[in-house]
């Protein structure tokens, strides 16, 4: 944790690597049993992608906030969420981010 610390203090300009790092951040949280900290880190990334036009960036940071309101009995908000990302690739469904992402809609649809 005190890694990703650094890393996102380091250069708070440099965006590009930032919602990879608050993606780990988010996921390390979970781990620690802070869930609203990483639902927090996700919606960030989330966001920054958005601005950033990066959108595998943002279906990373879309699958896990999906996985984190699954586990947290929220899987309503889930599905719309990740569906709008997903729906927005029209090529490369044979890639992992994606195939996770398809997988998880499925999940949440039933």
């Amino acid at each position: 944790m005190a890694t990703i610390e650094q890393a996102l203090d380091a250069n708070p300009d440099e965006l590009i690597y930032r919602p990879l790092l608050l993606n780990c951040r988010g996921t390390l949280r979970i781990r620690l049993e802070q869930p609203e900290l990483a639902e927090n880190d996700f919606r960030e990334a989330i966001s920054l992608s958005q601005k950033m036009g990066a959108k595998t960036l943002e279906l990373r940071a879309s699958i896990s906030l999906a996985r984190l309101l699954c586990k947290t009995g929220r899987p309503v908000e889930a599905r719309p969420m990740l569906a709008e990302i997903y729906n927005w690739f029209t090529e490369g469904f044979d890639t992992d981010d994606l195939k996770e992402a398809k997988a998880l809609l499925e999940e949440v649809s039933q």
